[in-house]
């Protein structure tokens, strides 16, 4: 393709707080640098759906404090079709969109991956996901807000846990990946984290029960990631009930209430940044790469590496939970 005059944006798979704030950088940017930027509703639908409107820098003004997307995200089972991904193109090519910004998890940067392999249309995603589990950046839009309200739902929990002294198994999202759990574990306090990434024996839940409630302890609280591998906290509530009757248990799904608030400035501060580069990369001519940060650095990392290859958990983590828990 030739020289980008104009490009689209959209927001698809799970909304994540800081989507916003990405939408913004990107819209003006984008202007800043004298393309055109149009906005298209409910991600790849709403590009099947000729969704499309153009964006001016008053479409994305008070929006940056604003938890959801403002642009929808839906699911769309026509752009996983040829025919679905045909129409999308010719949609793209009315509006004269040359290029695409996908801000998404690894679902939303693989269709565009194929959609660009398709037809030949530079793609730039952004990482949006509360999972954290993209890979090639350090952290994604979202991950640093979901991690907080983890936080604060398990301090309150933790209230309530002592008063009657039981053991809470709060169950977080993650699906894959542990990130949430494991570092929410950390910042609250809690005894233990089941994740994905490390099963959990038998032997090994009978280790932290005994010591998340040794006599000094009136409570103990465990973050179990949502994970099919694991189980999720009913699954270890029912062990628990079966294996130790003498313990009182309670569980707590935290569920959506992670997606939704109001971005942190840390949230905030990644996407405007990583909005920003995503226009650059254009100008500079990259294609079909992700934006990610690592080491506070921007970088650019392609879909290939970020959707394939597995983010590994930082074993020194579960090291510090397990000091500390005693």
């Amino acid at each position: 393709m030739g020289i980008i005059k104009s490009i689209g944006i959209l927001t698809s798979g799970g909304d994540a707080p800081g989507m916003n704030a990405a939408i913004r950088a990107v819209t003006r940017s984008a202007i800043y640098n004298g393309l055109k930027v149009f906005g298209i509703y409910r991600g790849y639908k709403g590009l099947v759906t000729d969704e499309i409107v153009e964006f001016k820098s008053q479409n994305v003004s008070n929006i940056i404090q604003m938890g959801g997307t403002i642009l929808k995200t839906a699911r769309c089972k026509e752009f996983t079709t040829p025919e679905g991904r045909a129409q999308a193109f010719e949609n793209m090519k009315k509006h004269g969109i040359d290029a695409l910004v996908v801000i998404g998890g690894d679902g939303s940067l693989t269709g565009a991956r194929i959609f660009a392999q398709e037809y030949d249309i530079p793609c730039i995603g952004l990482p949006g996901t509360i999972d954290n589990d993209l890979y090639g950046t350090d952290t994604t839009i979202g991950y640093d807000t979901a991690l907080n309200t983890i936080l604060d739902a398990v301090d309150k929990i933790r209230d309530t846990a002592t008063s009657h002294e039981r053991l809470f198994f709060v169950e977080v999202m993650g699906r894959d990946a542990g990130f949430l759990a494991l570092n929410g574990a950390i910042a609250a306090g809690a005894e233990a984290a089941i994740i994905p990434e490390f099963s959990t024996e038998v032997d090994q839940l009978e280790a932290f029960i005994k010591q998340g409630f040794r006599k000094s302890k009136s409570s103990s609280i465990v973050l179990v990631a949502e994970s099919e591998l694991t189980g999720g906290a009913m699954h270890y509530a029912e062990r628990v009930k079966n294996e130790y009757p003498q313990y009182d248990v309670r569980v707590t799904i935290l569920g959506h209430l992670q997606r939704g608030g109001r971005p942190t400035a840390h949230d905030r501060i990644i996407a405007s940044r990583m909005g920003v580069a995503s226009i650059q990369a254009l100008l500079e001519g990259q294609r079909n790469v992700m934006i990610g940060i690592e080491n506070n650095k921007i970088v650019y990392v392609p879909f290939t590496k970020a959707i394939k290859n597995d983010k590994p958990i930082d074993k020194e983590l579960v090291s510090v939970l397990h000091e500390l828990s005693i």
